[in-house]
Order: C-alpha cells, then structure tokens, then sequence
C-alpha cells in the first residue's frame, strides 16, 4: 500500500499536469480569439478584405441583377411614331421636330449619348401621311451633308427612313422645312427641352407657319411608360437601393465623405449602370438638400445621406437614403425626425392613385410635416417624374393641375432639413399601375427604406 504522502504527491502531480494543460489550451484559444478580433476590426475599417485575398469583390451579385435586362425593340417605337403621326393629324399639325435627345430618342432612338449636339443640328421630323384611310408616320433625319454618312449608321426604325443632307453653305431649317407639306394654319409642333436658336431658325424659314412647343396630348405618350420601360426603370431602381446596402456594409466611423462617394461610384459600375452620379453627406452637411458636402468625417451622432443613380439602356434611378450604421449613436430627436420622414413618404404614396391632382400628392406629405412640427423645413417638391430623363414631367408640386394617368412614374422624396442640425430625405421612385394604384419601383426589393438602420 502506498503512504499518504506518495499519494498526495501523484495527486498534486496530476493536478499540476491537467492545469498546465488547460492554461496551454487557453493561451491558444486566447491567441485565436485575439488573432480574430484583429480580422475583425481590419473588416470594420476596410483595411482587411482587400488585403486578405486580391479575389475578394465587394460589390458580389450587383452585376447578375440587371444582366438580363433588354433595351427597347423597334416595334415599340414604330408603335410610338404611329401614336404620335395619329396625334399630329387629329390636331392638324404638320410635324413634329426633335433634336438629340430624350424625345428624338423616345420616338427615333437618337439619343444625345449616340449623336452629341453642336451649332450644326441634325433633326428627327416625324409628319403624318394618309396613305388608304390609314395614318402611318413619314420619318426624316435632317444631317450635315459631311455628317451623313455617320447619321444613316443610326439605328432609326421606321418605314422608309429618309436622311436628307444640308450643305455647310445651306440653311439647315429651309432645307428641313423642304421636306414637309406646309400649309397656312398647320402648326409644326417641336421638342419642348429643343435650343431655342433651333425653334428661331424654323420659325424665320416658315414666317407664314406656327412654330410651338408641342402639346400634352404630344408629351403624355412619353409620360405614360410601357411595360417595358416599368421593367428597366424597376431594374435600375433596385439596383441602386443594393448598392447603397452594400456601401452601408463597408462603411464605419470616421470614414470621410469622399471616400464613400468612390465606394457608391464603384457599386454602381459594377452593377452596370451608366451615366451614374451620386451625392454623400454627413450629419449637417445634409441640411442643404444638394449641398457638395465638405469631406468631413462620419461620427458616431451623425445620419449618413446618399443620393444616387444612373441609367440602365438610358432609362434613369434615382434614390435616397438616410441611414445609420451599427454602432451609431443618433440622437432621439433626429431619430424622430427620420420617422415622420418616413410616414410622410408612406401617405404621399397611398394618395398617388390615377386620376389624382399631382399638386394634392405634394400637399398630402407636406401636411403631415407641418402637423408634426416641421413648417417651412420641407423646401422642395415631392418629386419628379422619370424615365429617359432623371428629372421629367410630371411633377409632384403645389400650384399645378396635371391629373396621375396609368403608367406615370414620379420619385417620391420628402425631406426635413435643418440648417447646421440635421438633413434626413427619403426618395423611392413608383408608378401608376394598371389598377390605377402606387407601386415602389424598389418593391421587388423591400421598397421604402425599413428603419434608420436598414436602407
């Protein structure tokens, strides 16, 4: 039998054994968890992935989105000419002119991205020909004679599409005037956005003939989008809303306001959009609705502002969030603020129905501010409308009489800003569906902004 004291030892021995292993086991485990706080905060501060693995992306999954989205076919816009040749002869005009633009593009496809203006003009005429009881459209390009060659490679779809050429010594608008049938009392309807020098030129080679912007009737075929117009307008829209969810991700305190706007930029590159434009502000510097920001440093207290979009086959986004990030600390009263914001944007959509007034929309949201305590701190409309143009009518504003139609699609972007305080604007772009009712281009999504900390 072992004594006491050699039992003690083994005992004491054993013990010893099993401690300096459990304290081995917690330096390692120790050791791992101060090697993972490590990665963690290098992933906070965005030194870490980048330098982790020259695979790592961090805009996975923005470009899949819209990789399947198509651009406008011809039918279409031979559909759209012949709606207009049909509007042209009802209201006895003679034509309709455009230059490169949103509307040349709507109704010919020529877009300023494909032809870029200058002092010499290059016209799209559309005029309306009975041809056996029926109205079809007469399409002509008028084009610099050393520039033809070059005009006849756009893509212009119609029936029997005439280039007609002006030479360097050659008023362009007599000769583009040459090629309509005029008539005293037939006006020649034009472009609203065209330079006026264009409309005083036509007007000077036809003294006898009105010249005028053209009609409603004209401009609410570009207003009512088509189905297909909705789904790039939708894709474009979601997409923006996704990148600045993923910018969200990588932002952290003390990161400036420039280096967030290359983060958005390089979302939006990646996510295919074109023509793409962004606005970051910081806690005050929001307080100007389009303030240029000052480059300041996110704290903990302030909101986080991004404007942003760009276009997808020329049909334009357009979204704000105002935002937190984990481990912000807001105040209460500017978390209040984002609330009423927030109801503001919900009510003016349920009012936004076909056959609303657009200037009782703007008054819906900007009474509930005001009842809520904001009088005079909502300084803009609600909103635009939008589709080959970022901002385009019809618009959500007090003093106007345009009626919501099927297919209009407007932003909705109420806002509270207090000079040297706080700026918080909410903007969601939506349409008129066939039900007559308000849906969130962004619903595929989530739609509207959830809270301050989920954009």
């Amino acid at each position: 039998m072992k004594s006491d004291s050699h039992v003690d030892k083994e005992i004491a021995q054993t013990v010893t054994s099993k401690v300096i292993r459990s304290l081995s086991e917690w330096r390692l485990l120790f050791s791992l968890a101060i090697c993972a706080t490590i990665f963690y905060l290098q992933f906070l501060t965005n030194d870490g992935p980048e330098s982790l693995s020259v695979d790592y992306d961090r805009w996975t999954g923005l470009a899949s989105h819209c990789s399947n989205a198509q651009p406008i076919n011809g039918s279409e816009i031979l559909q759209r000419q012949e709606n207009l040749a049909k509007i042209l002869y009802d209201n006895g005009a003679s034509a309709y002119i455009a230059e490169p633009g949103a509307n040349a593009q709507y109704f010919g496809n020529i877009s300023e991205a494909t032809w870029h203006l200058s002092e010499r003009p290059l016209l799209l005429i559309i005029s309306p020909i009975l041809e056996e009881a029926s109205i079809v459209a007469k399409v002509t390009v008028i084009t610099p004679a050393f520039e033809e060659t070059r005009a006849r490679l756009l893509p212009v779809p119609g029936i029997d599409v005439s280039f007609v050429s002006w030479a360097e010594d050659e008023d362009p608008y007599t000769v583009a005037l040459s090629t309509l049938e005029l008539e005293p009392g037939k006006p020649i309807y034009v472009d609203g956005m065209m330079r006026y020098f264009i409309v005083d030129g036509l007007q000077k080679a036809a003294p006898g003939i009105l010249v005028i912007f053209a009609p409603p009737e004209v401009t609410q075929l570009r207003a009512r989008k088509s189905q297909a117009e909705l789904d790039l307008l939708r894709c474009a829209n979601e997409v923006t809303v996704l990148c600045i969810r993923a910018v969200q991700a990588q932002m952290y305190i003390g990161i400036r306001e420039s280096q967030v706007l290359v983060m958005i930029d390089e979302a939006l590159a990646a996510a295919g959009l074109a023509e793409r434009w962004a606005l970051v502000l910081f806690g005050e510097n929001a307080a100007l609705p389009h303030g240029s920001g000052s480059d300041r440093a996110l704290g903990k207290a302030d909101f986080i502002l991004i404007d942003a979009g760009g276009t997808l086959l020329e049909y334009h986004s357009d979204v704000t969030r105002t935002f937190m990030l984990h481990d912000s600390s807001i105040p209460p009263e500017h978390t209040r603020i984002w609330y009423d914001v927030h109801a503001a944007q919900t009510l003016a959509l349920a009012a936004a129905r076909e056959g609303a007034n657009t200037s009782a929309v703007d008054k819906v949201a900007r009474d509930w501010l005001d009842g809520r305590g904001y009088k005079g701190y909502f300084t803009h409309r609600l909103g635009h409308g939008i589709g080959l143009e970022d901002h385009e009518g019809p618009y959500l504003r007090g003093g106007t009489d345009d009626i919501i139609q099927k297919g209009n699609a407007f932003s909705n972007e109420p806002g509270i800003y207090i000079e040297g305080k706080v700026g918080i604007r909410l903007e969601d772009c939506f349409y008129i569906d066939k039900g007559g009712n308000s849906v969130f281009l962004t619903k595929g999504i989530g739609g509207q902004a959830f809270s301050p900390l989920h954009p």
